[in-house]
């Protein structure tokens, strides 16, 4: 990846649309299991969403070797996807952005009223 790919994101909308390729191939259930993965796991994301890729690739390979195998995807991936895409974000309790932001809010207003009271 060179500087140019990085600073516009090229490579992410090339890698996105590999991505997109290979959920088409999958059977229907697995497509929408895909886009259920995708949008739990969205919340796990940085500003980019470079952090995901790998991830989203891993859980892509999945779905399509187990759906290669002829299982379904409640055997696969059972009844808790969003659990499921938290333990792959970084296991349960995973801070998601929100987290993040709820954080630093939290800080900014403690050191704010911390100035004021002293």
């Amino acid at each position: 990846m060179n500087f140019w790919e990085t600073m516009t994101g090229s490579d992410l909308t090339r890698e996105w649309k590999a991505f997109e390729t290979r959920a088409e191939a999958l059977p229907a259930d697995y497509r929408a299991a895909w886009e259920e993965i995708k949008g739990h796991l969205s919340l796990y994301s940085d500003f980019t969403g470079r952090n995901l890729m790998p991830i989203l690739d891993n859980a892509l390979g999945l779905l399509e070797e187990t759906a290669s195998d002829g299982r379904s995807i409640h055997e696969v991936l059972g009844d808790d996807i969003e659990g499921f895409c938290a333990a792959l974000a970084g296991g349960e309790g995973a801070r998601s952005f929100h987290d993040r932001w709820r954080e630093q809010l939290n800080r900014n207003v403690a050191r704010k009223l911390g100035r004021l009271g002293g």
